[in-house]
């Protein structure tokens, strides 16, 4: 089958020789739209896990925390390369020396081939740059920046508390690192043109991968309340799959995609029910390339 992007595992495969496999996991930090320094309640969207509600325990060590999801992941995939993957709340939000003494135990535990670290764009002064840097060095480094919208009315909306400049400033600064950007379609108010906007604004940022993240409502937010009082719809599958085959179509080659869907815990998940089937969706958005393919193939005929 003639491939539709760059994914991931074709990524890591070609990197590392065989399949890699993230373990999720905790540093036990928060987030400064939560604190208060910037915002109070965070990302409207968010969990009360802090978007790693598939995370390690935050009250244990890395170390435990490792052994432990490994396990969970042996059962899916016996054989690969391990990567420490922190990935819930806001993992530079915290004095440099914590932050290194906490990746660096992740990168002591013997399987750890490869470290992943989710962050914002705001939380990343010069000295936790270097740190990356430095981390890098040992293993393959990357990071991960919440985006979600390059629309900054919609930013706004979500209580982001950073704007798309400080997004663009944070990419260019680490450059040398990969960067894989967050983008969520189906957030409240935005058209079709706002979300492939934010893709291209990413792309042209010089991100190397990207997320492609439905918009699910979890029980406990504020995304919640917004729901049950109608003030927006989640997207069809129909209206997902075309957004999705859309992005990766204006996308650089280059880029690899890293995500094309997702959900949240079943146990909280308010809508769209459709996501919990990820086999569908998948399946959903490979009939729609090969439609396209197949009526742009006609068209060249």
């Amino acid at each position: 089958m003639e491939k539709r992007y760059l994914s991931a595992n074709d990524f890591y495969r070609e990197k590392f020789g065989e399949k890699v496999i993230k373990i999720a996991l905790s540093g036990g930090f928060t987030c400064p739209n939560r604190d208060g320094s910037k915002g109070v309640g965070g990302c409207i969207f968010c969990s009360n896990a802090g978007s790693g509600d598939f995370a390690g325990n935050r009250n244990k060590s890395i170390t435990e925390q490792f052994y432990e999801m490994k396990e969970i992941m042996d059962k899916k995939w016996s054989k690969g390369v391990y990567m420490a993957y922190f990935q819930a709340f806001t993992n530079t939000y915290a004095p440099v020396d914590v932050l290194r003494e906490k990746f660096n135990e992740a990168l002591n535990i013997p399987e750890v081939k490869a470290l992943s670290v989710a962050t914002r764009p705001d939380c990343l002064e010069d000295e936790k740059i270097n740190l990356i840097r430095e981390l890098n060095e040992k293993v393959y480094t990357c990071v991960e920046l919440g985006l979600q919208t390059s629309n900054e009315e919609t930013a706004r909306l979500i209580n982001r508390c950073f704007n798309n400049a400080c997004f663009k400033s944070a990419v260019e600064r680490l450059s040398g690192i990969d960067v894989t950007a967050h983008i969520i379609l189906g957030l409240p108010g935005e058209t079709k043109t706002d979300m492939l906007k934010s893709v291209k604004f990413a792309a042209d940022c010089g991100i190397k991968g990207i997320k492609l993240q439905l918009l699910h409502v979890l029980k406990g937010t504020k995304l919640a309340e917004m729901y049950e009082k109608e003030e927006f719809k989640t997207l069809s599958l129909e209206e997902y799959v075309d957004l999705v085959v859309s992005c990766i179509e204006i996308l650089p080659k280059n880029v690899v995609v890293h995500r094309i869907t997702g959900d949240g815990k079943s146990v909280d998940l308010i809508a769209p029910f459709y996501s919990k089937n990820k086999k569908r969706v998948l399946n959903a958005i490979n009939r729609e390339f090969i439609i396209r393919n197949t009526f742009q193939g006609k068209n060249h005929k």
